[in-house]
């Protein structure tokens, strides 16, 4: 659980260390309990379920908390209104700054007017006094409440009035702001305070006296933060040099003069910038953001015992806003392509995300934002207090939406209660084998639990036939399965399963019903018995689930309706087909490959189409078209079916015969040792002995649709119009007689 930290924003002090002893406990238990490798990281103490708060009009820049519960929000925005208002609706004036109680959500009764002569004015950052008595605040404004000052303020927090004492003169934006007892750092786009020079960054006293501190920065500064012990301040932004020495983006300077103590010349990309710096008891931490290719988005976590990095994680998606709290890093970002670190590849951007400081892996918290108005990125700041025994995380930004309901600018979190409900499995029953039923099942997703817990109930019984756990996150939901052997050939079963986080628990899935086989059916004996390690039969309706009837247990996702239980099936037995659109409509593999030296494919096609497209293949994305692709089967538009693979160039062999009559066509493609070979209906049809490689890279099985461009004789679409059944993957190329027995199995 928390502790009662102050987190400021862009430049804050602090005063509690990460939780390690806890986090070492929590991993020690996890270990002890056997949970799967991928769960024992720093527990995530903040639930995923937004709390109702109070609105902006407009761009929440910054923020700051006070040990009182006091939540300070600073920005380009105009007025607040209640949680659920529409904008424009219940709305109380607020000139780019509001304070709220953390713990309700609702506004304070300080209220301050920053303002400024011509433009627009703004607050971008807010940072409070160790003793919290005063409120420091910077951006770009010509007055508070009125009183004149120049883009930084200090406000007394007992009377929320402008502190008349402090008067500094800035020459343009203030961006961030640190504050020790004595001495408030800035950063931002200026180059003169208190009428001398200094670019970018400064430091004055706290009575508002320019101090000798010189850490002169070619370009713009975004983020500046003390480090605990007081000695040195960590500066970043968009700057490649400070005090003339190379340094892109972030530098560490003593904090008395500003000499550098630490240069970081060609550590971070020079299309990346540093947006945010926070720190804990051992480390600082970066968040990033580039534009342009080959940028670095991510975040990076440093030692401050000699300011070397600990980890960096490369996400895509602009990360803006940080924030540690008992050995979790909160971000704010919009991050869309993990894959570079093995999480998500491709998904929709994902908003907040949280990982353990001494590990980048993402941990299972998934609240969202969208990106929002403005410059469209979502969240920008964030901010954690306590108040009455529960501890609260602050989001502020420019997103209009939380957790896919209407909230702007403003939304907080706490470590409970946990509301949220996993997702309902999504279950499919196989009676392949005599005398035993397996009931599969596509792990569930929970916005802040990993860890979940599944009961089997069977034929309407109250009680589970069985319970066990699994982990899966959104992007990665791997298929579980439980053999039920307590049954008799001819017998009828039903089974539902719920999936639990231990506080909430899904609603049972829809019941699925399996009649028990006297035998074995003869086509899937054959395509388990030679080694396939993805099968999928597509006897699922409804769902986005197809379930590997193989050991491999590698399900794959339906992307956007297919047609279920399409009959007749292309084997007999009691089994479906599925229809693909053309369009839209495909599936991917859950599990990611990579350096397939040799493989088969195999699934059987019904189809009239005459703009052809992708039946099978191997890409590196899961939600969007492949950049890289290969190892795939299309068709063109006269019917014709071409293999091909890519090693340098691409590589093809194509049928002379059409196959888009109207019948089911068994297709196989194989490649290893003895080159490429493409069967139909159990005949070699075209080969190449040559292409014994194919190219190496990591990626997923897709069924019914993905990127041609490039590759020969493309067809119209990218993607298949017609019916598929009976999908295998195997890890060996396949002989040309198991091909053949395969196809000669299709009537039983």
């Amino acid at each position: 659980m928390m502790k009662a930290t102050t987190a400021r924003r862009r430049g804050r002090t602090r005063a509690a260390a990460a939780a390690l002893g806890l986090l070492a406990g929590a991993l020690s238990a996890a270990a002890a309990a056997g949970s799967p490798a991928s769960a024992l990281t720093a527990p995530v103490s903040i639930t995923a379920d937004d709390l109702s708060t109070w609105q902006t009009n407009g761009i929440v820049w910054s923020m700051a908390a006070s040990a009182d519960g006091v939540v300070y929000a600073g920005g380009t925005f105009s007025t607040v209104r209640p949680p659920g208002a529409a904008a424009g609706t219940s709305e109380q004036p607020a000139v780019n700054f509001a304070a709220f109680d953390a713990a309700t959500g609702a506004p304070t009764g300080c209220s301050l007017s920053f303002t400024v002569s011509s433009g627009t004015a703004t607050v971008r950052s807010l940072v409070l006094s160790p003793d919290g008595r005063t409120l420091y605040a910077g951006g770009r404004f010509g007055a508070v409440n009125g009183e004149g000052v120049s883009n930084i303020a200090a406000i007394d927090t007992a009377t929320c009035t402008p502190r008349q004492d402090f008067k500094v003169a800035v020459s343009a934006t203030v961006r961030g702001l640190a504050v020790t007892g004595d001495t408030v750092y800035l950063a931002g786009d200026f180059t003169q305070v208190g009428g001398q020079s200094r670019s970018h960054f400064a430091a004055v006293t706290t009575g508002a006296s320019l101090l000798p501190f010189t850490a002169d920065a070619d370009e713009v500064a975004r983020a500046v933060e003390v480090t605990p012990d007081g000695r040195h301040v960590l500066l970043g932004g968009d700057f490649f040099r400070i005090n003339g020495t190379n340094t892109h983006a972030l530098a560490v300077v003593d904090a008395t003069t500003g000499q550098l103590a630490k240069s970081y010349p060609g550590f971070i990309e020079n299309n990346s910038t540093v947006q945010d710096i926070t720190t804990d008891a051992g480390g600082f931490y970066t968040g990033n953001e580039g534009t342009g290719g080959g940028v670095f988005d991510g975040r990076i976590a440093l030692n401050l015992s000699n300011f070397e990095q600990r980890w960096r994680d490369t996400c895509l998606g602009a990360t803006q806003a940080l924030l540690v709290h008992n050995g979790v890093l909160y971000s704010g970002s919009h991050a869309h392509d993990c894959s570079s670190m093995n999480e998500f590849p491709d998904q929709p951007r994902k908003h907040l995300l949280a990982q353990s400081v001494d590990d980048p892996k993402l941990l299972p918290w998934f609240p969202d934002t969208n990106d929002g108005i403005g410059e469209p990125v979502g969240p920008r700041v964030m901010a954690q207090t306590d108040k009455g025994g529960r501890h609260y995380l602050w989001v502020g930004g420019e997103f209009t939406t939380v957790n896919s309901k209407g909230q702007q600018g403003l939304t907080r979190f706490a470590d409970g209660p946990d509301t949220g409900a996993p997702w309902v499995p999504n279950v499919s029953v196989s009676t392949v084998a005599a005398n035993k039923v397996e009931v599969n099942w596509q792990t569930s997703f929970d916005t802040d639990d990993g860890t979940l817990t599944y009961r089997i109930y069977k034929d309407g019984a109250s009680t589970p036939v069985h319970t066990t756990t699994g982990y899966s996150v959104f992007w990665d939901r791997p298929q579980l399965r439980w053999t039920d052997t307590d049954v008799a050939a001819g017998e009828t079963h039903t089974y539902r399963i719920t999936a639990s986080d231990g506080i909430n628990t899904s609603a049972k899935s829809p019941a699925v019903t399996a009649t028990v086989a006297a035998k074995a059916e003869s086509y899937p004996a054959a395509v388990l018995a030679d080694g396939a390690n993805l099968y999928w039969r597509y006897d699922e309706g409804t769902s986005t689930f197809a379930a590997d009837t193989g050991t491999g247990l590698d399900n794959g996702f339906l992307r956007n309706t297919p047609s279920y239980r399409q009959t007749p099936a292309a084997v007999s037995g009691p089994s479906t087909a599925i229809g693909f659109n053309g369009s839209t409509q495909y599936a991917y593999s859950n599990r990611s490959r990579s350096q397939l030296t040799q493989f088969s494919v195999e699934t059987w096609i019904k189809t009239t189409t005459t703009k052809g497209g992708k039946i099978i293949g191997f890409g590196n994305k899961t939600m969007e078209l492949s950049g890289k692709d290969d190892k795939h089967v299309y068709m063109l538009n006269n019917g014709r079916l071409t293999f091909g693979t890519s090693n340098g160039g691409t590589q093809t062999v194509t049928t002379t015969g059409a196959y888009n009559n109207g019948a089911w066509h068994h297709v196989v493609a194989t490649q290893g040792p003895n080159g490429m070979a493409l069967y139909v209906d159990g005949q070699l049809r075209a080969s190449n002995t040559r292409y014994t490689k194919n190219e190496s890279y990591t990626g997923h099985w897709r069924v019914g649709g993905d990127n041609l461009s490039g590759w020969p004789s493309r067809p119209t679409s990218n993607f298949f119009a017609g019916q598929i059944d009976e999908t295998a993957v195997y890890p060996t190329a396949l002989s040309a007689s198991r091909i053949s027995a395969h196809y000669a199995l299709r009537n039983g």
